[in-house]
Parts: C-alpha cells; sequence; structure tokens
C-alpha cells in the first residue's frame, strides 16, 4: 500500500532546493506575503519522487493534497482488462489528491510521477486551517477546480467523438512545450494510453505524420513541425471505429 510518501521517494534537500520558492510558484500561492507563505512552508512536506513511482493508489485511505513542484504526474484508472486509462495529466504548479473539503477526489485512481518529480503534501487539517484563515486561497482552489472541470469535460467529449487522428493530435499540442515546441517524456505507449487507442495504431499515425514533416520522432521526445496541420486534424469530429 501507498503511504503519504513511498519509502522509496527521497526526502529532499532543502539546502539545495529553496522550498519557499518553489511552493510560491503553484497557481494557488502566487503573490501572497512572506508571513503567509512561511505558514503553508511549515505545512508542506517536500519529497522527491522518481519516474514510475506511484505516489498515490486505490487503496490509499488518508485525505492528503499534492502539489507538483517540479516533473509530471499522470492520473490514471485500470479497466478490466487491466490496460491503463489516463484521465488526467498534472503539470506543475498544480494539484492533486484526495479531499472531501474540496471536492478533490481520486475515486479509484492511481497516481504515478511520469519523470522524475517534486512534490509537496499538505494533511486535510492543515488545508481546512489554511483555508480557514485565507479566504482568497480558498477563492483561488475554487477557480481552479471549475477550470479542471471544464479540462475533463473536454477530454471525455474529444475520447467520445473524434477520430483517432484528431484525439492524437489534440494530445500533441496539449502537452507540447511552448518554449521548444516538443512533447518531452511520453513513450508512444503513454500517447495511446492518453488518447484510448492501441500502441500500434498510434506508433503508426506517429510515422504518417513524420513522413509528412509534420513531426520529428526521437525517443521520448517528439518535435512538433507543423503545429498548423495538427490543428487541422483536430477539426474532424467523426470517431473513427479504429482502436
Amino acid at each position: 500500500m501507498t503511504r503519504l510518501f513511498p519509502r522509496s521517494a527521497k526526502r529532499a534537500e532543502l539546502g539545495v532546493i529553496e522550498k519557499r520558492t518553489l511552493l510560491a510558484a503553484n497557481e494557488l500561492f502566487t503573490d501572497l506575503d512572506d508571513d503567509v507563505m512561511a505558514e503553508v512552508e511549515a505545512m508542506t512536506n517536500l519529497t522527491t519522487c522518481r519516474a514510475g513511482q506511484l505516489i498515490y493508489e486505490p487503496e490509499h485511505t488518508g485525505e492528503v493534497l499534492f502539489f507538483l513542484k517540479q516533473g509530471n504526474v499522470q492520473i490514471y484508472r485500470l479497466t478490466a482488462d487491466g490496460k491503463k486509462l489516463i484521465v488526467g495529466d498534472v503539470k506543475p504548479g498544480s494539484f492533486f489528491g484526495e479531499m472531501s473539503l474540496l471536492g478533490q477526489a481520486m475515486a479509484g485512481n492511481f497516481a504515478e510521477a511520469n519523470r522524475d518529480s517534486l512534490i509537496c503534501a499538505m494533511s486535510r487539517g492543515d488545508v481546512h486551517s489554511l483555508l480557514s484563515a485565507h479566504p482568497d486561497i480558498a477563492e483561488r482552489v475554487i477557480e481552479h477546480l471549475a477550470s479542471r472541470l471544464h479540462s475533463a469535460e473536454a477530454r471525455l467529449e474529444t475520447l467520445a467523438y473524434q477520430r483517432l487522428e484528431a484525439r492524437l493530435a489534440s494530445a500533441l499540442l496539449r502537452e507540447c512545450d511552448p518554449e521548444d515546441g516538443t512533447v518531452h517524456g511520453f513513450t508512444q505507449q503513454d500517447l495511446a494510453e492518453m488518447v484510448g487507442a492501441s500502441r500500434e495504431s498510434v506508433t503508426r499515425l506517429l510515422n504518417q505524420m513524420a513522413k509528412a514533416n509534420i513531426l520529428e520522432l526521437k525517443r521520448r521526445q517528439i518535435r512538433l513541425l507543423d503545429p498548423d496541420a495538427l490543428r487541422e486534424m483536430t477539426a474532424t469530429p467523426e470517431r473513427s471505429p479504429e482502436r
């Protein structure tokens, strides 16, 4: 069973990593004054998790909120035949976890670091104290959860109605780093799970895109050469029967 942080997770050296700076980058804590940030810092534990490390699993019974500082975390569930279905992708500066106080639930999902990640955890009691004392943070939480719900609905609509080509193009555009035009850290199996298709189908389609000079394939890295072509693909709503 996964604990608050797994035993294989490594405690971060706070002498090397400035914890408060990392926390201040989170969308909930941006622009807070030093006194409030000191409170937040005292309430959180900072830990590193290696790529492939499970952070949360359905058997976990405690309520805890995780704040992702660096790296990437996938939220997924297992189907009856053991396949992964990715239902969320957490980026740095966001949060996830089980917290009924916030209407935040994992609902039988797993959370796994798919890159080396820095994560802070906060208990239910500390979250309650923080939100009670600082309503402005509570307002930010509400805005974030509303945005996440909208994104989840859009993802479900894409899976339900769009062809594989459009689903894959949407995923590549969504995961692309805007600074270098590259999708980092995802295997072709990861992408297949993200778009609800077989790895063979995704590999075949990626190779076709590479031949058309729409993208360039490297190991765990895809460089987008023609984002406009991908955007055109996303405008194809008819669902293909191929999975």
